[in-house]
């Protein structure tokens, strides 16, 4: 038995921008131990597999090395792949059980907008690991268990930040966000996220990490509403709102390849 999926490049901004993902849509459960083998094989930051259950789907995401509770992109590129296959043409919303619970997602035009938790976060001491691969003065680091947020002085310090990866993977932590308000017009805010403990140096664009971004920079800068840019090497664009406490993250996305296979 052969299970094929589908790259789909998500929260583009231009040609080769964006954040890869490969989306398997399964007619039922398959084991943990093959969706992880197939991450592997895929070589994209998190692969998704998706099922229908009587109410919606559900939705796993993992990364090469391992599975993880919340992943924007992955989201975003299995909503886009039943955008693709007809399905919002019956049904206004898709509807998955993760294991963060329900989200949702729904197209709006070119856009597809994601329902997803807030993920609060306070201000705490860096470690001495933290500060020095990041090697540059912090004007806040906060926390929301799993990641650090840690905000820089520019955009400028953001993009030039070349960070110790191997010390980087000493730091107890999902993933360490670096941000700052932007200097461009276009944008409201910039970040670069690293997650090397998940198998990912650097991740090109993640949804999940806009979760703590914009509560922050929604308070800080007094906006209901933001434009986001991840400023890595291939960069993505993100539209954020907050609805009844959740983050809603709206993105592009567009199919790379159709019928990616790895034997089972």
């Amino acid at each position: 038995m052969e299970e094929t999926g589908v790259r789909v490049d998500t929260f583009v901004d231009g040609p080769r921008s964006g954040n890869a993902a490969v989306v398997f849509a399964l007619p039922s459960p398959r084991e943990t131990a093959w969706m992880q083998q197939i991450a592997c094989n895929m070589k994209v930051s998190e692969t998704a597999f998706f099922y229908p259950t009587h109410d919606g789907f559900h939705l796993r995401w993992l990364s090469p090395i391992m599975e993880v509770d919340l992943c924007g992109h992955g989201t975003l590129a299995a909503a886009h792949v039943l955008r693709e296959t007809g399905y919002f043409t019956t049904h206004s919303t898709a509807r998955f059980v993760t294991h963060s619970g329900v989200l949702t997602a729904r197209p709006q035009a070119d856009w597809i907008e994601l329902d997803f938790p807030t993920l609060a976060q306070q201000a705490t001491i860096p470690t001495p690991e933290l500060v020095k691969a990041l090697g540059t003065p912090f004007v806040y680091v906060g926390t929301d268990g799993d990641d650090y947020l840690v905000e820089l002085e520019s955009e400028d310090d953001v993009r030039s930040l070349r960070p110790n990866i191997h010390l980087l993977s000493t730091v107890r932590a999902r993933a360490i966000i670096v941000t700052s308000r932007a200097s461009s017009p276009r944008y409201d805010i910039v970040s670069r996220v690293f997650a090397p403990s998940l198998g990912i140096d650097e991740d090109p664009v993640t949804g999940s990490a806009h979760c703590c971004l914009g509560p922050y920079w929604m308070a800080k800068l007094h906006k209901p509403e933001l434009i986001a840019y991840q400023a890595s090497s291939r960069g993505g664009l993100l539209h954020l709102r907050m609805h009844d406490s959740r983050v809603l993250l709206s993105g592009k996305a567009i199919t790379v390849h159709n019928n990616v296979s790895c034997p089972s």
